[in-house]
């Protein structure tokens, strides 16, 4: 589904980041974890092509991301808020986005009412501009967006920061249910261990730009990565 081989981004003369092989199969839950500054952004950056890779090749169902843009049809995406149309209500936002996908106003209906816990009456109906909400409200209506268009690849970075409770453990189930009951593939960065862990199967860990380990997820992963984080 995903593929970066000999992916190499450099700034100002020092790599930030340098991938030799990852492969992400159809229907895998894979977690980016790292500390700051590892390169976790940059690396979804350069999957979704907004900025350009220094040398190397990313390929999305085996076409690369920097010469099509038929990727962008089948994969849903959140980095941060710049991904959002502040001044639109989240009404607007998602009649905005279901227009690019060519849905109309009954299935935006539909997708109100599925996602209505999620929304918790905290979002649709107040006549707010994006903007104008709290930062936690600003990421449900940006999560949100990336389910709309049924996308086969979902790419979050820190989805978790700045969510409630209540939320967090929605989009969990949310994430779970997409990936093993719809076969999405799930991308996920997240300096929370438990939560990646909760919902990725597999675990990928960033260390200055490199990848230094690649592990299946089980009883002892949290653990492990407890454990290596502790002493890094």
């Amino acid at each position: 589904m995903l593929e970066m081989t000999d992916a190499i981004k450099w700034y100002d003369s020092s790599f930030e980041l340098n991938i030799p092989s990852l492969k992400i199969q159809r229907g895998e839950s894979v977690g980016l974890v790292g500390n700051n500054g590892a390169g976790k952004t940059t690396l979804f950056s350069l999957i979704l092509d907004l900025i350009p890779v220094t040398n190397g090749e990313i390929l999305s169902k085996q076409v690369s991301v920097f010469q099509s843009d038929h990727w962008k049809n089948y994969t849903g995406a959140y980095l941060d808020e710049r991904f959002l149309i502040d001044f639109l209500t989240p009404e607007e936002y998602y009649e905005f986005i279901g227009k690019t996908h060519g849905i109309e106003n009954p299935e935006l209906e539909e997708f109100y009412k599925h996602y209505a816990s999620f929304f918790n009456e905290e979002i649709l109906g107040k006549k707010k501009f994006i903007r104008d909400l709290s930062k936690g409200n600003q990421k449900k209506v940006g999560l949100a967006a990336t389910f709309l268009a049924n996308p086969e690849i979902l790419i979050l970075d820190e989805p978790f920061p700045n969510l409630d409770p209540t939320t967090v453990i929605r989009l969990k189930s949310v994430l779970i249910g997409l990936n093993r009951e719809k076969g999405v593939t799930l991308f996920i960065s997240s300096h929370d261990l438990k939560h990646v862990t909760d919902v990725c199967e597999r675990i990928v860990i960033l260390e200055e730009g490199r990848m230094v380990r690649d592990i299946k997820t089980d009883s002892e992963t949290l653990k492990e990565l407890e454990g290596y984080f502790a002493v890094a």
